[in-house]
């Protein structure tokens, strides 16, 4: 029994490396891009039609990845969606310096690469760790994301020191590629399909297997209204109040550490907290959103949002870890996938229309309405989706 252990460990440490990996070159991109307005390398216009470009082809792979991923060896899916980024970091960085269209061909293959490996990275985690230990792993996978968010940028504006922005690019087509060298094979016999049936058929089956699971459905409802309202006001509304109280780039600066800290914090206290209605207490989790808009909307000052920030950041790691194991645990593991796409997909998606929307509602209806309706949306939504019946433990049974 031993060596099974250790080798579920060894297989788990090199998927949490991987996708470490690959969550410092998601998050270093964007700033370096950032890097290259500073020095002049590109223009404004230029930075929004990469960072555009990019989640578009995030989004747009994102139905076809999970569909491949179940049917096809997920590390394969891995691999290949790694060199894909890696490859195209490396045309983005040419693109930089010769011709803004091949660098918005690059940008647009890295964000495939990055959406392309999103499920299969998900759905490895329940090939290669026991049920027991999913939520740990979960909530390990979880901290490494967060340390990607604050550590990208900050290793990327050391190597800044030293190197352009093309450079930089390099490094993070390095990073993709130690995503593809150490991903392990899951434990599970191949799902490669003798038998093809059509994309429709195949995505179809995936819509089918989330309704067959309503707290899926009502968590899914309750996370995309908490992102298209919450995080999308507050994304925008944090400027504002900075720059009308006076406090400036150091609350914006402060209010993003403090969610990405209270996120470690969250990750860290779920990795081993099992509450008997965990979805529930997950629910509750997402409904703490509704400070951060709240705190603003009262004009509570800065010290009181950094502390809602940082209690957003618990509440969404509160949710996100056990979403994560229940949905490896009771969706069917050959369409695991499909579903895990589908999250993706309405997460990410939800996020730059509301982005896109917020700013036109705030000039019609004022900041402090909008902040209102955005908290009332953060508590309902989870308070809805706790009604449904399964929602109480994430389980059909």
């Amino acid at each position: 029994m031993p060596p099974v252990t250790h080798r579920l460990d060894a297989g788990f440490l090199r998927l949490w490396i991987g996708t470490t990996a690959s969550g410092v070159a998601t998050w270093s991109m964007p700033f370096v891009l950032g890097l290259a307005l500073v020095d002049s390398t590109i223009g404004a216009p230029e930075l929004g039609w990469l960072l555009a470009g990019r989640t578009v082809g995030f989004l747009a792979v994102m139905p076809f990845a999970g569909v491949v991923a179940d049917r096809q060896p997920r590390r394969r899916v891995v691999v290949a969606s790694a060199l894909l980024a890696s490859t195209a970091s490396i045309i983005l960085a040419l693109g930089l310096t010769t011709s803004i269209g091949l660098g918005l061909v690059g940008a647009v293959l890295v964000g495939v690469g990055q959406g392309a490996c999103r499920p299969a990275l998900q759905s490895l985690v329940p090939e290669i760790v026991p049920p027991e230990r999913r939520q740990s792993a979960n909530a390990a996978i979880s901290i490494a994301v967060r340390v990607s968010v604050l550590a990208g940028p900050a290793i990327t504006g050391v190597a800044a020191t030293v190197l352009e922005p093309p450079g930089l690019l390099l490094g993070t087509a390095a990073l993709w590629v130690t995503t593809a060298l150490v991903t392990p094979p899951g434990a599970t016999p191949s799902r490669t399909q003798k038998v093809r049936v059509g994309f429709l058929v195949d995505f179809g089956d995936g819509l089918r297997e989330a309704r067959r699971h309503p707290w899926f459905v009502g968590g899914l409802g309750a996370l995309a209204t908490v992102i298209l309202t919450g995080y999308s006001v507050t994304a925008v509304a944090v400027p504002i109040v900075a720059r009308d109280s006076g406090a400036g780039v150091a609350l914006v600066a402060a209010a993003a550490t403090a969610y990405a800290g209270g996120a470690l914090a969250g990750a860290l206290l779920v990795a081993r907290w099992r509450p008997y209605a965990q979805g529930w207490v997950a629910l509750g989790g997402l409904a703490a959103y509704a400070l951060a808009p709240l705190t603003m909307a009262f004009g509570l000052g800065s010290a009181w949002i950094v502390a809602a920030y940082v209690a957003c950041g618990i509440g969404i790691e509160v949710f996100n870890v056990p979403w994560f194991t229940a949905t490896q645990r009771e969706v069917d593991p050959a369409k695991l996938s499909r579903v895990s796409s589908l999250d993706f997909l309405v997460s990410y998606g939800l996020a730059p229309v509301g982005l896109a929307l917020i700013a036109p509602a705030i000039d019609a209806f004022g900041l402090r309405p909008v902040l209102l309706a955005a908290a009332t949306a953060c508590l309902l939504a989870p308070g809805a989706a706790a009604l449904v019946p399964s929602s109480r433990r994430f389980a059909r049974s």
